[in-house]
């Protein structure tokens, strides 16, 4: 499966069953962490066979079976939100490409459980994305039409479609979509208004802009 592939069959999955992570698995997810890490300046990383990143209500209602979730954090710093978007994206759908699901998690977390299982460079925790195989594949998530959010000077080129579809794939925080994107030539813009959540939102749709639309294709204004 490529990433282009995951994109569209990766859903939110909330449930998940006892199956443990095969360490072949682990040890290509962690690689694919640490690369992500060093270079955006992150300081992200996996725990597994862990239930304190939810309380026993959470587990029991909304995060039934997580026990594999990757920590997203770094050293605060300017463009430190955008980033975490950016890496936890890709690192969502290459968990897709290995036979996992995932769910980002941006704040229903017991910050002390998670705390305790971060990085010792941490910094900053910004959530987390539980990892692992789903009681169900999840479904596609209520998305807006390409005309909401997006608008081209004259006639859209196939890359600015296709980064537009890849964009409504992007899972946002409570699924808000407040994205708007704008094209001329080959400069492309791209905001995010989501309040507290923006910054991150931002870097999850920048990435999925980029792998539909083709990063050969344009430049970011």
């Amino acid at each position: 499966m490529t990433l282009e592939e995951a994109m569209r069959a990766r859903h939110t999955v909330r449930r998940y069953t006892d199956r443990k992570i095969p360490g072949d698995v682990l040890t290509r997810l962690n690689e694919r962490i640490q690369e992500n890490n060093q270079e955006h300046g992150l300081a992200m990383n996996l725990v597994t066979e862990n239930t304190e990143a939810f309380g026993p209500a959470l587990r029991l209602i909304l995060a039934k079976g997580v026990r594999n979730y990757l920590i997203l954090a770094g050293k605060e710093r300017p463009g430190l939100d955008e980033a975490i978007g950016c890496c936890g994206a890709d690192l969502m759908l290459y968990a897709q490409t290995l036979g996992l699901n995932s769910w980002w998690v941006g704040g229903t977390y017991s910050r002390k459980g998670v705390g305790r299982n971060a990085a010792p460079e941490a910094g900053k925790i910004l959530g987390l994305i539980a990892l692992g195989y789903g009681a169900t594949q999840g479904v596609p998530h209520k998305s807006k039409r390409a005309e909401e959010i997006a608008s081209y000077a004259g006639e859209a080129p196939e890359w600015f479609t296709k980064g537009t579809e890849a964009l409504l794939l992007a899972p946002t925080a409570l699924n808000k979509q407040a994205f708007t994107l704008r094209g001329e030539g080959r400069r492309v813009s791209l905001t995010c208004d989501n309040g507290a959540f923006s910054g991150v939102d931002l870097g999850i749709g920048k990435y999925h802009f980029e792998l539909g639309a083709g990063r050969e294709n344009f430049d970011w204004a």
